[in-house]
């Protein structure tokens, strides 16, 4: 007896975590999702990027290069470097969505990275080549135009009316497979992720998996509220934590892309840091909030506003504060040369400044930067490497190595690329670890033509020495 009515409890509970709708007549349904697939699928498009020189041939038993499996598992199976390169070509693949009748498309600034070549296929199968507008890899948004009319769009959505626990809906091109659908449920808004300070991304749980990047998410009404973006994983694939841009910010970024091609934005000059109890109690805060300026930029705006170190702002341009990560948000979202109004802690007293607004280096300007760091390239290696940051360095879990900026050469051939690590170079039976640039450049420098180099290359979570020939 009472086992049965334990097992009874037990089932109402299981029963009881189904989310579920109430029809007529109180009937409980799930969400029916086929009029949004229907009435919108058609604006969803597939995009498939080349970028030359980026990928090393593979072979896989049993399958010719011309059978679609062929190219399934040529994504889905990780390469190590150091495997000959002859395949000229990586085709990445990702989705997006038609946001204008005449071709203008949104899309994440990763899918085409770097491409030479863009193609968009439609869900009635026509292909277009497109042209990148512009991509802000800051936000991960890019947009990019197709030459044609009358094209299906999408509609816009407001992401702040989402709800944590609302249905929401992505239909993109998972692995290359067309227009699949996938749902679930917000899980949690205004996520920050590490690396990511100018997104408050949604989280869901919306199953997303690589070929998804770019695609919309819907919610109920069928309006983008989101463009899926990243997964948080262990293994490569979904495990429940995805992540999209909120649909404003990427219209906002599409706009100043159409507008110039390139996104501006605002910052005051300083590095901050979350405000703990601790903290608060040392600041004499009367709560934990806001963000604690541990650093100020000389001759940068803070500075000239009289920002100092210790400081802890709670709200700029009318705008609260509550973490620290709101913060770079708020501030890149103001337009560079406009006047700000802040609220800081001082000494436990509240004040109030006013800052006008700097602009935000481009990427362009960035990369120039890391260039100069580079070692120079061509050399007889065929690789610019520079010295990771500290976060590259925490990210890899090393205390050492450099950085492939650039790769051509011996390099390529041997299938080195932008991002592995070198963590030390094998010369003459020594290995010899890479600390510093110097060492890496005095060691090229004494190499001849058709000798033997070994490195030893870290990607992702295992490292591997790869054997080149100077200057070939």
């Amino acid at each position: 007896m009472v086992f049965g009515w334990v097992r009874r409890v037990f089932l109402v509970s299981l029963l009881a975590l189904v989310p579920v709708a109430h029809g007529a007549g109180g009937a409980a349904v799930l969400p029916d999702f086929t009029q949004l697939v229907q009435r919108h699928g058609a604006a969803v498009v597939n995009i498939s990027a080349a970028q030359s020189g980026k990928s090393g041939a593979q072979t896989f038993p049993g399958l010719d290069h011309d059978d679609p499996m062929f190219d399934f598992f040529r994504r889905f199976i990780p390469k190590k470097p150091g495997h000959p390169r002859s395949d000229p070509d990586n085709r990445s693949l990702g989705s997006g969505f038609i946001v204008s009748g005449d071709g203008y498309i949104l899309t994440n600034a990763h899918v085409v990275e770097d491409a030479d070549e863009i193609l968009v296929r439609l869900v009635d199968k026509r292909e277009f080549r497109a042209r990148v507008i512009g991509a802000d890899a800051r936000s991960d948004v890019a947009l990019i135009k197709i030459e044609a009319s009358d094209l299906p769009r999408l509609t816009i959505g407001d992401p702040a009316k989402l709800q944590v626990g609302e249905w929401v809906v992505a239909i993109g091109s998972p692995f290359g497979f067309d227009h699949s659908v996938t749902a679930g449920i917000v899980s949690a808004k205004g996520r920050s992720l590490p690396d990511e300070n100018f997104v408050s991304f949604i989280q869901t749980d919306v199953a997303i998996n690589p070929g998804n990047s770019g695609g919309p998410l819907f919610n109920l009404k069928g309006e983008v509220v989101g463009i899926n973006s990243q997964i948080f994983s262990q293994t490569g694939g979904f495990m429940g934590l995805s992540f999209a841009i909120p649909i404003d910010l990427a219209m906002d970024v599409q706009a100043q892309l159409r507008a110039s091609g390139r996104v501006q934005r605002g910052r005051i000059g300083i590095a901050i840091q979350e405000v703990t109890r601790s903290l608060a109690d040392s600041f004499s805060l009367p709560r934990p909030e806001g963000a604690l300026v541990s650093a100020v930029e000389q001759n940068g705006p803070a500075a000239k506003a009289g920002i100092e170190q210790g400081d802890v702002i709670v709200r700029f341009g009318g705008k609260a504060v509550e973490n620290s990560s709101d913060l770079p948000r708020i501030v890149s979202a103001s337009r560079p040369g406009a006047s700000a109004m802040l609220s800081l802690y001082r000494g436990g007293s509240l004040r109030e400044m006013q800052v006008v607004v700097g602009e935000w280096q481009d990427d362009a300007a960035r990369r120039a930067r890391r260039a100069e760091r580079a070692s120079p390239a061509p050399n007889k290696l065929g690789l610019a490497l520079a010295v990771p940051n500290a976060t590259q360095r925490r990210e890899r879990n090393a205390d050492h190595g450099l950085l492939v900026e650039r790769v051509q050469g011996a390099a390529a051939r041997a299938d080195l690329q932008v991002g592995d690590l070198i963590l030390a170079m094998v010369v003459g039976g020594r290995q010899i670890p890479l600390k510093t640039l110097e060492t890496y450049n005095r060691q090229v420098s004494d190499l001849k033509d058709g000798q033997t180099v070994t490195l030893l290359v870290q990607r992702s979570e295992g490292a591997s020495y790869v054997s080149l020939r100077a200057g070939e």
